[in-house]
Parts: C-alpha cells; sequence; structure tokens
C-alpha cells in the first residue's frame, strides 16, 4: 500500500530558523526545519564554531575550575 499524500491545504510550514522563509514541516522534508540543505549546513556551521553561546552568569562557573 502506498503512503497516502497530504493534501497542499493541510501541509505544515514554519519559519526556518536560518532564512526565516516558508518551510515545510513534513516528513518528506528532510532538511526540516529547515527550509533545506543550504540553510541546514549553516546552521551546523554556526553551531561547529561555537556561534551559539549562552552567556554564563556570574557565579555559575564549577568550583575549583579557574580559567586562565
Amino acid at each position: 500500500m502506498a503512503p497516502r499524500r497530504v493534501p497542499d491545504e493541510d501541509v505544515k510550514t514554519v519559519r526556518c530558523p536560518t532564512c526565516g522563509g516558508a518551510s515545510v514541516y513534513a516528513p518528506d522534508n528532510r532538511f526540516r526545519p529547515f527550509c533545506g540543505e543550504r540553510c541546514r549546513q549553516i546552521d551546523l556551521g554556526a553551531w561547529a564554531s561555537e556561534s551559539f553561546k549562552l552567556p554564563e552568569k556570574e557565579g555559575q562557573s564549577d568550583p575549583g575550575f579557574e580559567q586562565s
């Protein structure tokens, strides 16, 4: 039995986290939540280069761990 295709009006779209464009949020979009491979790779590169950092609050360091 072939998988049932969802009609276009029932397809959920979300905002691509990288470019802000429309992205189909369905199993047939292998890059979801991104709109395509390019946006997915841009996001991966940002994580790899540690561009996505959260600021450390004062006093959150591990005790006894000092950075030079």
